[in-house]
């Protein structure tokens, strides 16, 4: 880029975040751009029983977001969208937190591309790409997509999730994640496509983006993206959950834009507004009653037939007390 005055400007880092629902492949896909040529933060949140290869996620970073959901009550399995309502998060609190995720921004690699994947971002982008830009980087990113049903049944084996629950979070994480990234470089990449062929797909990555990846570290991906890493897998038309089309819906414009296919995103938005609507209604009420069955009023119900037949005593059980 020539900048006035006729030098050649610096080209700005980019800082390639990928985002979408857990379980979708986003571990192996960070793996794979790392091995690609992506720089990957040190101090990473290793191989455990729920995923053996690992995770591919900055401890730090996961720190930083736990701490702040955490302090607003929520967390990564929280499906409500109640940090994304107006005034949930004061100036002042978000302001902080950016300024944190910033500090740690800075002790990253300086490196022309650095990959990072810490799944909450995908629902606090804004403060994220915002600590990014203060902090001398382009951003750029990478939504992971995946059948819902094979999500669910990979969040059912690993925590006992409800197809409710996963199905709710799958929605919160790719509605959002794709919302925020308007306007952002970015490209869809679909799991069963990138143990297909992932050539071909950091391949799509790499022209879409303006990042450069290699091969050089071919067998290296060859070998950890072998298909076994697939464990869940389902064909077939997705079922509509919640009494919605919102699922299939959702999936089928995921699908289409990981094919570079044309997609509407105003179906998504419709889905969004949906179901923020949806969960806004029945958490108010779930909360309300919640107020309502507090200790006091369990506690009064153990002497409310005493306390009724006493009532229908004194007036002799007779007229409406009969």
């Amino acid at each position: 880029m020539i900048a006035p005055g006729g030098t050649v400007a610096a080209r700005r880092p980019v800082l390639l975040f990928v985002l979408g629902m857990g379980r979708s492949g986003t571990s192996a896909l960070t793996r794979a751009l790392g091995l690609a040529g992506a720089a990957l933060p040190p101090g990473m949140l290793g191989a455990d029983a729920g995923n053996p290869r690992g995770y591919w996620e900055p401890r730090k970073a996961l720190h930083i977001n736990e701490q702040f959901l955490y302090r607003h009550g929520s967390s990564y399995f929280d499906p409500t969208l109640r940090l994304q309502e107006p005034g949930a998060v004061s100036p002042a609190e978000k302001a902080a937190f950016t300024r944190k995720i910033a500090d740690y921004l800075r002790t990253l690699p300086a490196v022309p591309v650095v990959v990072i994947k810490v799944l909450h971002i995908s629902v606090l982008c804004d403060a994220w790409f915002t600590a990014a830009r203060a902090t001398g980087y382009d951003v750029a990113a990478v939504l992971a997509v995946r059948d819902p049903r094979e999500v669910n049944a990979s969040l059912s084996k690993f925590m006992k999730a409800s197809p409710q629950l996963s199905g709710a979070l799958w929605l919160k994480y790719n509605l959002l994640a794709e919302r925020d990234t308007r306007g952002l470089p970015r490209v869809f990449v679909d799991y069963p496509n990138l143990l297909e062929d992932w050539r071909r797909e950091l391949a799509r990555v790499s022209a879409i983006l303006p990042i450069e990846l290699n091969t050089g570290s071919a067998p290296e991906i060859d070998e950890f993206l072998e298909p076994g890493l697939r464990r869940q897998r389902e064909a077939g038309p997705v079922t509509a959950t919640f009494g919605t089309d919102w699922l299939p819906v959702v999936y089928e414009a995921l699908q289409a834009a990981a094919r570079d296919e044309p997609w509407d995103p105003a179906v998504l938005d419709r889905v969004l507004d949906e179901f923020r609507a949806s969960e806004h209604g029945f958490r108010t009420a779930l909360e309300d009653f919640r107020g309502q069955f507090n200790i006091r009023y369990r506690f009064s119900r153990r002497f409310m037939k005493p306390l009724y037949e006493s009532v229908a005593l004194a007036h002799g059980r007779k007229g409406t007390w009969a």
